[in-house]
């Protein structure tokens, strides 16, 4: 019995080792290419194509809703209401430490990698990367991938110049961007974009962690 116990624990042990040297190799990546990510970056926001280009009052409202923790967190946020389990930087790590993210044990080497980020990249930097390759779903029959180019296919001009209710469709469907249609009726993204004019205006805030689809600023009865 207790040789049973015994291998049961050593199992457990090994177990834990390799995933954190999984999680552990995610750092590395990470810090290893720092310096190319942080070029890219730079080449992004010298093009206009960063966070403060976004527009006056932009910028906070794609953090509130994203990632109300981006400022204070190392690349994880376990606390902070409106979080849910991915921030910017993990978000981020998704797309550039996989060719296809799975969840599940995957999740181990995006956090590694997330946190690796934080560590070499500037918050500027961060948000650069992340609206230049996230997904923002289908317009005009092709996949767009790109804050910046889906401003441009769906309202024919940048996000500084949109206004909050056009922003905030944009900033609606980067939670399901299979989902959630933007030239198309869709009940579920107009009823995100007001929960997201209601925590933009400070009416109402998340809950709790856990809380991304703002279900705390809803706008139908409960």
């Amino acid at each position: 019995m207790r040789r049973t116990f015994r291998f049961v624990l050593v199992v457990i042990a090994v177990v834990f080792a390799a995933l954190a040297v999984y999680g552990g190799k995610g750092w590395y990546d990470a810090r290893r290419q720092g310096d190319g990510l942080a070029q890219r970056a730079g080449q992004l926001i010298a093009e206009g194509r960063g966070g403060e280009d976004l527009g006056p009052g932009h910028l906070a409202v794609l953090i509130q809703v994203q990632d109300p923790g981006f400022y204070s967190h190392l690349g994880v946020d376990l606390d902070t209401p409106g979080a849910g389990l991915t921030t910017i930087s993990q978000s981020l790590a998704k797309r550039l430490a996989f060719e296809d993210f799975k969840p599940g044990i995957g999740k181990i080497r995006q956090t590694g990698y997330a946190l690796g980020l934080d560590q070499e990249l500037t918050k500027q930097e961060q948000l650069a990367l992340f609206l230049d390759t996230v997904e923002m779903g289908e317009i005009n029959g092709e996949w767009v991938t790109g804050f910046f180019k889906a401003s441009d296919a769906a309202f024919g001009t940048p996000p500084s110049d949109l206004e909050d209710q056009q922003f905030n469709q944009l900033v609606a469907v980067l939670i399901a961007p299979g989902r959630l249609k933007l030239q198309a009726p869709d009940a579920l993204l107009e009823e995100r974009v007001l929960r997201i004019g209601k925590l933009a205006a400070g009416r109402c805030k998340p809950e709790k962690l856990s809380d991304v689809w703002l279900d705390a600023c809803r706008t139908e009865p409960k």
